[in-house]
């Protein structure tokens, strides 16, 4: 909405001030754009009506021509009057003050211009940046959305806020960008581009046309500088949008039904290669079709295809075998050429006959001779004086406050404080003259003041740290005041809450009624100044610990009196104050210098300036003061509120002291500020900037010019030279030049040189950037408790280039980088807190603020509010960006704005960053004074608890240290490959077996089998009807429902007849075969049993199905479909039930249902017997084939032949130990390898008996399996990981109820997992350990392990070694070596083995690629002979080739003869110190992970398995995690456990663990909600079909980040 234009100026006083509060409001947040638009039109609706008909005049044309103010208020190019009408009101906006505490850090009058320079030049070649992709319940706000009408493409940048005044954050740089001043180099038209051009909100084209050339601003003939051609045809061009990616995911219901008839999961092992899931989902060139994501991946892709910058160089070996590069040296980086520095002297501190011999002294003087005379002015709320307190009163009150401290608190026999003492001083801001009378009170009571901010909630930031600094002063007392002391924080009780990290204090009230008059005789003893500690001033380190300076009674004297003389200080003189007074130059010059020299201060509070920011510049006005103490912040909010005083001078000023001016952004605050107010009487004289710090205290300051003399020159510096150190005046690229303004010479008395900020303190060469270091009788003394840190800051002494001393005397550390320009003029580029090295160079934090500010009109973030810092990550420092978002930014002005700053910055600064993240307003951790506490931002930003509503990483860009990318060498079998009897090269080879497999193993059972002929071991048809005949009634399956109870059992002869049924059913139907397949699709249960014997009984082929899931028939009878397809299958044996769901309308919506086979249901079959039972004709017939959809997505189908079923069913009874009257307890699935084996074959084969438990009874009772376990007394038990996971999260914390009830595992003797995988040793570890409490045995717990090729490889038996574990390092495993290494080494893997390997099977180690055998302790994949293996493929096509390499394949030397099956899994042998049961020592197989599965990525092999466990681990609320990769870029998807908004904290942090432990940059994050990574019902991962859902756009993603 545009509104109606309306003279501020000629407003009432109360309206302007009620406007200056709204926009304070605004600016910091507090108020949403919509309320402050409402309150603004409310306040105005009076005056509107007089305003509406008149057309504004042009911007502050009242003002008298200075120096460059014509600049500011030419009026904005752009089309003449046919522009609209906000085009006009853009001029005429009032600037008002800027937000942030901080804004004086980034002002520079050539920075926008650089800025925009250098994004011009991106401009052609486009980075297209694919945006993420974020689901709309994850925003924090929809901000654009219900703020502004669609369409605001009219409206200028700052004009979306639609109020003259409500971009308050932009207004400042009209004002800096347009002062020209002395060597600065800025240009309006520069500023018109970055504050005037309007971008469309709308998608524009990317050729957009230009806009017609303006006319160009009229200077006044003595401005200092003509913007340059360039600087025009920049700020003429409109800069593009960045090319966004294209729209987001579908919503959910689009993304949920957009399902094919083939589930996207599964592609058949055996299809013509022409075939598989790439040529079904991928066009040619690779990108899927009508793929989102894919096209956005193709986007990042593309801006991965620019070269890093460091070239690949040196290399140098890192641990024996990592490889980070090191960056090479450039021959052309600049280095330092000029001599040694000499030590700089500051002018002697003069001796002056009535300073007195302490401060106190100087109180006492005053409050005796000049008792009326003021010393304190403090001012109310609305700017207005409030009270002034006398020299006489702050004596009397200081006096008795001493007195009470040392006499009235305690016993008369016990006193509370002693001299020495430390005190806490917790005083407001506004409440000046308390702290004064506490400060002054403490001093004369000779004990220790330590002020410190008020703490206003156990969560304050940093409020721990305080308590760091309490405990090491031994502070146990707090000073206060009666009313800060009634507004905090209490507990229910009305105590005071106890502070985090804070030590127990005693609180005292100063007010003056709680203090008693000391007795006549009285006096506070002041001794001559000497180098006991005085006070303690607070200081927060980089990493965020708050130490105490302590500062010594003499320091304290001598720099009040090298401050009086260098500020040439009199008495009587009037000083405005608007800094803190509790520390810093606040507390040296407004506190304390200003009493001893009886200065009457008038103290600004920092509320009085947020709601009345003019209010120091009447105070100087009125009170016609002679110096005032400011920040840059102060003079930006002066300038903003100036036109509001015309009248105010400040002529009076003789010195205006800058306390930030070290800071390099100061210089066009100043020069803004000087071209403002020297209409109003300021003289470009006064302005003195200075430096310092708590431990040197006064560094220098600018002494107070004399009216006329030249102003001191400015340098021009080159940041390339600065990021090295050096000093180099830039002269080529303007773009990436820093002007500095000096900060005067050295104090009085004081000796200063410049060293190398880090290393021994080597003295710096004269062209080379270093730390200043100062030796002065006026610094402070030590940190406070501290004695280690003490000795690096507070006693340096510097060295020269040989390293020896320069003397004996010791110099304090500053934190201040700097050097010493012409004349002894010293000049500060930065402070140590704000530097970030980053492969070896130097960037200053404050400069990448003023970088990213200066990126375009920000409409995007708070100015004030940008937090910089750098986190370690990968062997290097990096640069992370937090800044508060606008609430009214939409996603892609945020996108835009933050791939700019990218951009400038890697211009500008040739760095790269990180990340950058935007946070919801008003999120950040604050310090006291409203400025972004760094320390917590990064604490946050590491811990995942920022909270983000958007982020962009950038790792591909800046992290240039990956190690080198391995070269593989050509596979061929080398003369070192030589076999000598069982070596290898040397080594053993990595080969092992289980024991024999005898014929017959039970003496009973031959002597019983007198009636059956020794084929009873090659069918098992044949095993189940003698069972019926010998022992009819021995019952071999029970199987229980969820509550524990069985509800079916089966004893041989039931099970013999069942089965008859079935077999006489399929053999009535025609059409039904021997020999064809035959799908049995039941739940888990008897009934599939029996219908797997009936098909036996009838020659008919069983393959064994999964049923479709009831509520999900969509996603799950695909899967059932194609195996009924590809199976070829003649009938289907179901139940009624099932039967039902095939036919019905819902079946019929997902695939044809009248294309099924003849479907049989076997529920009511009549008591038929079929005429004959089938006897294959020989043991290698197919007795049943078994179908599972592997890891990789392959659905496959192996045959598994009459002989293989004896023989597994055989080994597993030798080695499980398993007879007629044992009990085993099955928690799996009954549909493929070896659970179906356990489920259906292995009871008939031995005539144990089998407890049955379907696993998704598990879901709705917990204890099942567990209770079964201790009811039955169960010895053996297998289960699946999804199982025994169930059971460790949801029973872990339920031990003792699980006691309570009786459970009790101590009869389990083997507790087994049966997977086709590594061995899960976390899950098996927690699962042992949780349940030790109910007796289960730490021994129990084991794994087998089986493949396609072969069903069951290991099984962990009764008789065997206990499973070995072993730590190999994972940088080796990357390179296919296997290096054993401690537990506890880095980078070190645990592996379990996978169980004692069966009898009768044989694996050995092979190289896949030259197929020779490997060596002991190699990593290789496992080959596999044995009676037990699978016959081959179930092939539509018949592809041979692919049956003889992975059935019938031999080695290419050493034991050519033997046949052996691959089961694509990588693992290694390696022989242990144990024995087997034959007495030989136990030689281990460790599977490693799937061939199919490994990641190949810089010619590395990872397995999905170790990085997901290093996601898994980053964050609290990452669940599950999945990666896989696409076109080179690996991408991780984790499942969100916590709330939405922890989904953008765990981008970094994945980013980095990855990068951290892995050396692997990922490509893309996607954080999805819990349960969208598929997993089988053996609790494995479907990588590939959660690939194929994410390309397809079905994943529904919470958000998806693609790190650039």
């Amino acid at each position: 909405m545009a509104e109606p234009d309306v003279d501020v100026s000629a407003l009432p006083q109360e309206v302007r001030e009620q406007l200056a509060e709204l926009d304070l409001e605004l600016s910091e947040g507090d108020i949403t754009q919509k309320g402050y638009e409402k309150k603004r039109a409310k306040v105005l609706a009076p005056y509107l009506t007089q305003t509406q008909n008149l057309v504004p005049p042009p911007a502050y044309d009242e003002q008298s021509p200075g120096p460059s103010s014509a600049s500011a208020s030419a009026p904005e190019p752009g089309p003449s009057n046919s522009s609209s009408s906000s085009s006009r009101h853009r001029h005429t906006r009032r600037p008002h003050r800027s937000g942030g505490t901080r804004d004086e850090r980034y002002r520079s009058d050539i920075h926008t211009e650089a800025v925009q320079a250098a994004l011009a030049k991106h401009k052609e070649e486009k980075m297209a940046l694919p945006m993420p992709t974020k689901r709309r319940s994850a925003y924090v706000q929809s901000p654009i959305d219900n703020c502004t009408p669609p369409d605001s493409s009219s409206s200028s940048d700052d004009e979306a806020v639609s109020s003259e005044s409500a971009e308050p954050q932009h207004s400042p740089d009209t004002w800096i960008n347009s002062s020209l001043h002395g060597s600065s180099t800025s240009s309006s038209a520069s500023s018109t581009l970055s504050h005037g051009e309007s971008r469309p909100t709308q998608p524009t084209h990317p050729h957009s046309q230009q806009v017609p050339p303006p006319p160009a601003p009229a200077h006044p003939p003595h401005s200092h500088s003509q913007p340059s051609a360039l600087a025009e045809a920049f700020a003429q061009t409109r800069i593009d949008p960045v090319g966004v990616g294209p729209p987001d995911m579908p919503s959910q219901a689009q993304a949920r039904g957009s399902r094919v008839d083939l589930p996207p999961n599964a592609v058949v092992r055996g299809m013509s290669r022409g075939q598989s899931r790439s040529s079904m989902m991928e066009t040619a060139d690779g990108v899927p079709v009508s793929s989102r994501v894919s096209t956005k991946i193709q986007q990042l892709l593309n801006t991965l295809k620019r070269p890093k910058r460091p070239p690949l160089s040196e290399f140098f070996m890192d641990d024996q075998e990592e490889i980070v590069e090191v960056p090479q040296v450039d021959p052309n980086t600049p280095k330092p050429e000029g001599r040694q520095i000499i030590p700089v002297k500051g002018e002697p501190l003069g001796v002056v006959s009535n300073w007195p011999p302490a401060l106190q002294a100087a109180l006492t003087r005053w409050g005796a001779t000049q008792g009326k005379s003021p010393a304190l002015t403090a001012l109310d709320i609305t700017g207005k004086p409030l009270y002034t307190l006398t020299y006489g009163k702050l004596w009397s009150r200081s006096v008795k406050l001493a007195y009470t401290l040392l006499n009235k608190l305690g016993t008369k026999n016990e006193q509370i404080l002693k001299p020495g003492d430390r005190v806490a001083l917790v005083y407001p801001n506004s409440d000046p003259a308390m702290f004064w009378v506490a400060f002054y009170g403490c001093l004369l009571a000779e004990v220790i003041p330590v002020p410190i901010e008020v703490p206003l909630s156990r969560k304050d930031a940093g409020s721990s740290q305080v308590g760091f600094l309490l405990g090491s002063c031994g502070v146990g007392l707090a000073l206060t005041s009666e009313i800060c002391l009634k507004g905090l924080p209490k507990t229910p009780t009305g105590e005071i809450l106890q502070f985090k990290g804070w030590p127990r204090l005693k609180w005292v009230v100063t007010d003056s009624k709680y203090l008693t008059k000391p007795s006549k005789d009285w006096q506070p003893h002041i001794p001559t100044a000497n180098t006991d500690t005085a006070y303690i001033e607070y200081k927060a380190s980089k990493e965020g610990t708050v130490m105490g300076v302590a500062v010594s009674k003499v320091a304290m004297l001598t720099h009040c009196q090298a401050l009086t003389q260098a500020c040439n200080y009199c008495e009587g003189e009037t000083l405005v104050n608007v800094l803190d007074f509790k520390k810093d130059m606040g507390l040296w010059h407004g506190v304390l210098t200003s009493v001893m020299n009886r200065i009457h201060t008038i103290s600004v509070p920092y509320a009085v300036m947020k709601a009345c920011p003019q209010s120091w510049v009447q105070r100087v006005h009125i009170h016609k003061a002679r110096v005032a103490l400011v920040k840059c912040r102060d003079l930006h909010w002066a300038m903003m509120a100036h036109r509001d005083q015309r009248d105010t001078s400040l002529a009076s000023l003789r010195m205006l002291i800058v306390a930030d001016g070290a800071n390099p952004w100061s210089v066009s605050s100043c020069d803004a500020f000087l071209n403002v107010f020297q209409a109003h009487g300021l003289k470009p004289e006064v302005i003195c900037p200075c430096a310092t710090s708590p431990e040197a205290m006064t560094v220098a300051i600018r002494r107070p010019g004399v009216a006329g003399a030249p102003l001191p020159a400015r340098a021009i510096l080159s940041m390339t030279g600065l990021s090295h150190g050096v000093i180099r005046v830039n002269t080529e690229d303007k773009n990436s030049a820093l002007t500095v303004q000096d900060v005067g010479h050295v104090m009085p008395g004081a000796l200063m040189c410049i060293v190398k900020p880090d290393g021994p303190p080597m003295l710096c060469k004269t062209d080379e950037i270093g730390e200043i270091v100062v030796n002065s009788r006026a610094g402070g003394t030590m940190y406070y408790g501290l004695s280690g840190v003490t000795k690096n800051t507070f006693e340096v002494i510097p060295v020269n280039a040989s390293g020896t001393p320069i003397g004996e005397i010791p110099f304090v550390r500053s934190g201040l980088l700097g050097f010493v320009g012409p004349g002894s003029l010293i000049f500060v580029v930065g402070k140590n807190e704000g530097l970030l090295m980053v492969s070896g160079r130097r960037h200053n934090a404050d400069d990448l603020v003023a970088t990213a500010l200066a990126v375009e009109p920000v409409k995007t973030v708070y100015r004030g509010r940008i937090a910089v810092f750098s986190v370690t990550v990968f062997f290097d420092e990096r640069i992370v960006i937090v800044a508060e978002q606008r609430p009214d930014a939409s996603e892609e002005d945020s996108f835009q704005w933050m791939s700019r700053v990218l951009q400038a910055i890697d211009s500008i600064h040739q760095v790269g960053l990180y990340c950058l993240a935007l946070v919801p307003a008003n999120t950040l951790p604050k310090t006291p004074l409203g400025g972004i506490h760094i320390s917590d931002t990064k604490q946050l930003f590491l811990e995942g608890a920022l909270h983000p509503c958007n982020i962009l990483m950038c790792p591909h860009t800046c992290v240039t240290n990956m190690p080198k990318p391995r070269q593989k060498q050509p596979v061929g079998v080398g003369p070192a490959s030589i076999m000598v009897g069982n070596l290898v090269a040397g080594k053993r080879i990595a080969q092992a077996a289980g024991r024999d497999l005898g014929l017959i193993e039970d003496q009973d059972l031959v002597r019983k089998l007198c009636m059956w002929p020794t084929m009873m071991h090659q069918f098992l048809a044949d095993s189940l009807q003698w069972r019926a005949q010998t022992d009819p009634d021995h019952t071999l399956y029970v199987l229980l429902n969820a509550k524990g109870v069985a509800v079916c059992t089966a004893t041989c002869v039931q099970l013999h007849k069942r089965a008859e049924k079935i077999a006489a059913a399929l053999m009535e139907r025609s059409g039904i075969n021997i020999g064809e397949n035959v799908v049995l699709l039941y739940p888990p249960g008897i009934d599939l049993i029996a219908a797997f014997y009936g098909c036996l009984y009838a020659g008919s082929i069983p393959v064994t199905v999964r049923p479709p899931h009831p509520q999900n028939l969509s996603a799950t009878l695909p899967t059932v479909r194609m195996i009924i397809d590809v199976s070829k299958a003649a009938c289907i044996l179901t139940t009624q039930v099932l039967t039902k769901i095939l036919r019905s309308k819902e079946a019929a919506a997902t695939v044809n249902i009248k294309t099924w086979p003849i479907i049989i249901d076997t529920d009511d079959l009549p008591r038929k017997r079929p005429p004959t039972i089938y006897k294959p004709p020989n043991a290698e017939m197919i007795a049943y084939m078994d179908f599972s959809v592997s890891t990789t997505g392959m659905l496959t189908g192996v045959k598994i032949s009459h002989a293989a079923v004896s023989a597994l069913c055989r080994s597993i009874k030798l080695q499980c130990e398993l007879y007629s009257s044992r009990q085993i307890a099955i928690c799996l699935d009954p549909y493929c390898g070896l659970g179906f084996v356990l489920w259906c074959l292995a009871s008939v084969y031995s005539g144990h008996q089998s407890i049955l438990i379907p696993p998704m009874e598990l879901e709705s009772s917990l204890t099942l399996w567990l209770g079964t376990l201790s009811q039955y007394r169960i010895r053996d038990t297998f289960c699946s990981y999804s199982v025994m996971e169930l059971c460790t999260k949801g029973l872990g914390g339920q031990t003792d109820i699980l006691k309570a009830r009786g459970v009790n595992l101590s009869c389990v003797r083997s507790c087994v997992v049966v997977a086709e995988e590594r061995p899960r040793l976390a899950l098996t570890h927690s699962f042992s350990k949780l349940f030790k409490d109910i007796g289960l045995s730490m021994r129990a717990v084991s794994t087998a392990f089986g493949s396609r090729v072969n069903l069951a490889i290991c099984l962990q038996g009764t008789t065997g070694p206990d499973p070995s574990t072993v730590y190999v390092d994972m940088k080796s495993l990357r390179h296919d070596r296997v290096r054993l290494v401690e537990r506890g080494a880095p980078q070190s893997l645990p592996l379990m083995e996978s169980g004692t390997i069966l009898p009768g099977v044989r694996v050995i180690i092979v190289n896949p690629e030259t197929r020779g055998p490997l060596g002991d302790s190699h990593l290789g994949e496992i080959w596999v002979n044995s009676p037990h293996s699978a016959t081959g493929y179930y092939t539509i096509y018949g592809e041979e080739n692919l049956q003889a390499d992975h059935f019938n394949t031999k080695l290419s030397f050493g034991d050519p003869q033997t046949l052996w099956a691959r089961t694509g899994y990588l693992g290694f042998v390696k022989r242990t110190e144990l024995t087997d049961s034959s007495g030989d020592r136990h030689d281990a197989l460790f599977v490693v992970g799937s061939l199919d599965e490994t990641l190949e990525l810089r010619g590395l092999r990872y397995h999905p398995i170790d990085i997901e466990t290093s996601v898994s681990r980053a964050h609290r609320s990452i669940g599950e995690s999945a990666v896989f990769t696409w076109t080179n870029l690996l991408v991780v998807v984790a499942e969100l456990c916590g709330s939405e908004q922890d989904a953008l904290d765990l981008v970094p942090l994945v980013t980095n663990v990855v990068l951290e432990e892995h050396h692997l940059i990922v490509g893309v994050v996607v954080i999805v909600d819990p349960g969208v990574i598929p997993i089988n019902s053996r609790g494995e991962k479907q990588r590939m079909h959660l690939r194929d859902s994410f390309l397809a756009d079905q994943l529904d993603p919470i958000y998806v980040a693609y790190n650039m």
